[in-house]
């Protein structure tokens, strides 16, 4: 399969697309878009921006062909063809990490997004041609010619993005052979020695631990964007970061923020390009690859992506901390945690695993999935007597399934967690992974090992603290955004409801003033408008403190054990 990318007019943002690809001999033959891209696990149904699809055989002449499902169009040949060339547009205006770009600075493509195949020739070698007025191609593909690609199968096409630009700046570093090159377009222009320096420490601390990379390079692709924007994507041997605003970058918040996600990413190298679940060895293009194990392949990476940059000593231990803060709260904040366990919530991402959803139906694989890894690495340390980790079990996984092209089962990745902590973690398992329930006791329990423990901040509002109301005030009234599952208002007041008065007095913007106001009461005559009628309810408070935070320290007085502890994991 041979795909020729110009650009007729970038001010439409549209593509033009040819592909010359062989018949086989066959007298019909299905044409698929992939409905998905891996690193999302939703369908895109890419589909949707293809226009003026047409096709002819080698004479020029036209095909005819039928639309046979969303993403498949089925071409009729004669016997005498031996290729035929597929013409196309695809609509390319959105710049994130997993899409596709074009105007008249750069033309930036994700593969899996507009190029066709068939079965027969999916293992077959692709070539790339560009015909676009840039200088620059970032790209991991294999060059041939200065605009000429190639790879080997289109497996590897579709997972190796490219932006092709006359303003790309370009980096390199080597780290135990390997080449790393760092590519950034737009308006960011590091310090070059900054920049290569602090990539090159966590790129080190992983190849120390994985002992071996998979690939001969690796890809960075930047781009940075002028708003604010935050959004990474892990490819075969590239990963595209989309990071802004460009001029915030130079700031050490905004840059902690792209070397976190530059972090995990590059162990996604591992653990799904390599390292992969048995439900996507090999990915099927075509449909949902259902997987459990998100808490696996986004989890485990959200956890080492901070964590390496905290034993690399870019971060931190108060950065570090606050990373896992984020985490923490994001968890013990979700009512989702009672309601739907992490495994379910990794299976329904083809649901609805990136939007908010029905409010406290489900989790999170990258907030769970985190916590879950932290929790099963300080288990492995204490129950081995800190001779292995959770180190050690990517390194098997790596060893004995990602390296042999073999799917691992949740089942397996319990059975290598065990075989490094030498006991049995089904009660873990089962009581925490694939169960609906809040692990902070959990947590709370496995911190102490390394002499750590979580400090209770309780909200400065009374709404949320005393009665368990947490309050949207971006409009002109104030609007009931979440009410805690165990307050006694959750029986008084529903989420959308807008509160207008207390005891009374007319909320609006002195909402918060009015629940202080009456601190000595322990329930409120509140108004709220609900579903287009007046109401009025009697707020009770609480026996407990809601919508608290949570804060990791470490404990005032921590014995040797527990110090030698916390070294072994943090590596400081």
């Amino acid at each position: 399969m041979k795909y020729h990318f110009s650009v007729s007019n970038p001010a439409e943002r549209f593509v033009d697309i040819t592909l010359t690809l062989e018949t086989k001999s066959q007298m019909q033959l299905d044409l698929k878009l992939p409905v998905w891209r891996p690193g999302r696990y939703e369908e895109g149904n890419f589909a949707k921006n293809i226009r003026r699809f047409s096709v002819v055989n080698s004479k020029g002449e036209p095909l005819s062909f039928q639309k046979i499902s969303k993403s498949v169009w089925r071409i009729f040949t004669n016997e005498k063809d031996t290729h035929i060339t597929v013409k196309y547009q695809y609509y390319a205006n959105r710049l994130d990490a997993g899409s596709c770009y074009v105007d008249d600075r750069q033309l930036y493509i994700n593969p899996i997004h507009c190029c066709f195949y068939t079965d027969a020739l999916r293992n077959e070698k692709c070539m790339v041609e560009l015909d676009v007025p840039f200088t620059e191609v970032a790209t991991s593909l294999k060059r041939t010619e200065k605009r000429k690609f190639e790879a080997e199968n289109f497996d590897e096409l579709v997972d190796s993005p490219f932006i092709a630009s006359s303003q790309l700046q370009h980096h390199s570093y080597t780290v135990s052979e390997t080449l790393f090159h760092i590519w950034i377009e737009g308006d960011y222009f590091p310090e070059q020695n900054k920049i290569v320096n602090d990539f090159i420490a966590f790129t080190k601390i992983q190849l120390e631990m994985m002992q071996t990379f998979p690939f001969s390079e690796y890809h960075f692709l930047i781009q940075a964007v002028p708003h604010t924007f935050y959004h990474g994507v892990e490819h075969l041997k590239s990963t595209v970061i989309v990071i802004g605003p460009s001029s915030g970058l130079h700031k050490r918040e905004l840059y902690n923020e792209l070397m976190g996600v530059s972090s995990h990413e590059l162990f996604h190298a591992w653990n799904v390009k390599t390292i992969r679940p048995v439900e996507m060895q090999p990915y099927n293009y075509d449909g949902e690859n259902y997987s459990p194990s998100g808490f696996v392949y986004e989890g485990a990476t959200t956890y080492y992506g901070d964590l390496f940059l905290f034993r690399c000593k870019y971060f931190s231990e108060e950065e570090y901390f606050n990373e896992l803060n984020f985490r923490i709260n994001k968890h013990l904040s979700n009512e989702g945690r009672f309601n739907y366990s992490v495994a379910e919530s990794s299976f329904d991402t083809w649901l609805d695993g990136y939007v908010p959803g029905v409010l406290g139906r489900k989790t999170s694989i990258y907030d769970e999935g985190c916590l879950i890894t932290w929790m099963l690495d300080f288990l492995i340390r204490k129950y081995s007597g800190n001779k292995k980790s959770i180190d050690d079990v990517f390194r098997i996984l790596y060893n004995d399934f990602g390296k042999k092209g073999r799917g691992y089962t949740a089942e397996e990745y319990r059975q290598v967690a065990e075989q490094c902590a030498g006991r049995s973690l089904e009660t873990f398992f089962t009581e925490i992974v694939f169960k609906a329930v809040s692990y902070q006791s959990m947590l709370e329990q496995v911190m102490e090992f390394a002499g750590l423990e979580l400090e209770e901040q309780a909200s400065s509002k009374r709404c949320e603290r005393d009665f368990g109301i947490r309050l949207d005030e971006s409009g002109n009234t104030a609007v009931v955004a979440a009410v805690a599952s165990d307050a006694p208002a959750i029986s008084a007041i529903s989420v959308g409801d807008e509160l207008l008065a207390v005891n009374g007095h007319k909320a609006d913007k002195r909402v918060h003033d009015l629940f202080e106001q009456f601190s000595n009461e322990d329930q409120l005559e509140v108004t709220v408008f609900s579903q287009l009628r007046l109401k009025t309810v009697l707020l009770k408070k609480g026996n407990k403190k809601y919508f608290s935070s949570w804060k990791l320290r470490n404990m005032k007085s921590k014995t040797a054990e527990q110090e030698l502890f916390y070294k072994s994991w943090s590596m400081q």
